[in-house]
């Protein structure tokens, strides 16, 4: 018993660390982009495109940051790499939220240099945090209980973003504007600087972890990568589901504001997002238990449409109803990223296999880069939406934002679940993926 438990504790204090990361995404996520507009006044379609540019630099930085971890050959310094990096990481997250004292053309230029800069920090910190998931554990159950406490431990930091960077940062500076949400951020920098820290310190590779070739040339790590069909379609279909997330998520805010006319209502309801997110996950896990991670992608995709279509089809013109569909929807995303992240890191191993190379730090760099185009994108088509009808002559009824709320996000989900349908991690075969490591290993010795 004491085993078990030990192994556990070490695991959820290594996922503790998506707490402080979240701190940092989820700011960006939710109100970086609204910053932007509503206390800088940049216009919007503007904004998006800088936003959408720092975005995929995210990605090349994540993918250059895993190809030098791997060049490198060194595991134990992902962990060096987290606490040496998380200082400059906060400091950075602070300077994204940092606006000069004029409102012309020099801001923009000023606040993507600043975001372009935390990005980077990001990517640093952030892909050797997620190159230690795959080595923790090899246990398929024990890399769910990661993912799930992972995700618990984001959604506890998104709900205190949701709902407290507003109301934290006034209390910080006994007023609102660009100062609380620089405040704010200061704040969240501080607590994510000390958790990173401290999960540097406490991490551990799990031990008989499989020996792989190491290539030195960077087409020689990237080619495996790119070969690992359990990779690529999960990739893929996360980049749908990303697109779908990303232009609902970043339209919420809008759309209370100047739809229905009701801005804090819009925050209160992504508190509720959140919130919400952590009643699903162990609901999310349960099902994962039961029926494998991948069924789970098709039942959270089923659970989507259905919340997006009974959306299009009733116009919601009060803050109650569009809140219910909000809160559902975001419960059955928490199941697709649940079941991506629980099988990122068994797609490690199903290289390997094929191609005898790990990589796992460049895999997620690939991974990252992936999912930053996808936010790109999806950033993209929310500022073409609305900024082309305009955002304060938009009504609540009005087909531009069903478009951009509903419409282009199903079609995204859709796509989400056809693509998964070709990947082959099925249910228990990481477990003979694993077999088949061994013996290769037994045969080399």
């Amino acid at each position: 018993m004491i085993g078990p438990m030990r192994r556990n504790w070490r695991l959820m204090v290594f996922a503790s660390g998506d707490f402080a990361f979240n701190l940092y995404w989820q700011s960006v996520m939710l109100y970086l982009l609204f910053y932007y507009t509503e206390e800088l006044h940049l216009p919007i379609a503007l904004a998006s495109l800088g936003y959408a540019l720092a975005s995929v630099w995210d990605g090349v930085a994540s993918l250059l940051v895993g190809i030098l971890a791997d060049r490198l050959r060194r595991p134990e310094r992902y962990r060096v790499a987290l606490m040496a990096g998380a200082v400059p990481l906060g400091l950075s997250f602070v300077l994204a939220y940092t606006a000069l004292p004029v409102d012309d053309e020099w801001q923009f230029g000023w606040v993507l240099a600043g975001h372009l800069v935390f990005r980077t920090l990001y990517a640093l910190v952030n892909i050797p945090y997620l190159a230690m998931s795959a080595r923790i554990s090899l246990d398929s159950d024990d890399r769910a209980l990661v993912a799930g406490g992972r995700m618990l431990f984001g959604t506890i930091a998104a709900v205190i973003v949701a709902i407290g960077t507003v109301p934290l940062g006034k209390a910080l500076t006994g007023g609102g504007g660009k100062e609380a949400f620089l405040a704010s951020a200061a704040a969240f920098a501080i607590a994510g600087t000390m958790l990173l820290i401290a999960v540097g310190l406490t991490y551990r590779d799990a031990d008989g972890i499989p020996v792989a070739r190491t290539h030195l040339t960077i087409r020689g790590m990237i080619a495996p990568v790119m070969r690992n069909r359990a990779f690529l379609t999960l990739s893929v279909a996360a980049m749908a589901m990303i697109v779908a997330v990303t232009g609902l998520d970043k339209s919420v805010l809008y759309y209370f504001k100047y739809a229905l006319h009701d801005e804090q209502a819009g925050q209160l309801t992504l508190g509720w997002m959140m919130a919400i997110s952590g009643i699903a996950i162990p609901l999310w896990l349960w099902i994962a238990r039961k029926l494998g991670a991948r069924n789970v992608w098709f039942v959270a995709v089923a659970a989507c449409l259905v919340c997006l279509v009974v959306f299009i089809a009733f116009a919601f013109d009060r803050p109650l109803p569009v809140q219910v569909f909000l809160v559902a929807t975001q419960a059955s995303i928490v199941g697709l990223h649940f079941s991506f992240w629980a099988m990122l890191p068994d797609t490690v191993e199903y290289g390997q296999r094929a191609s005898g190379v790990r990589g796992e730090a460049v895999l997620y760099g690939l991974s990252a880069l992936f999912q930053r185009v996808a936010i790109g994108l999806g950033t993209l088509l929310v500022g073409i939406g609305l900024g082309g009808e305009g955002l304060h002559h938009a009504e609540a009824g009005d087909a531009t934002y069903k478009l951009v709320l509903a419409v282009i996000p199903l079609g995204f989900f859709i796509l989400a679940g056809l693509v998964m349908l070709a990947n082959p991690l099925r249910r228990g075969s990481h477990g003979r993926i694993l077999d088949d490591l061994r013996r290769m290993s037994r045969a080399r010795d």
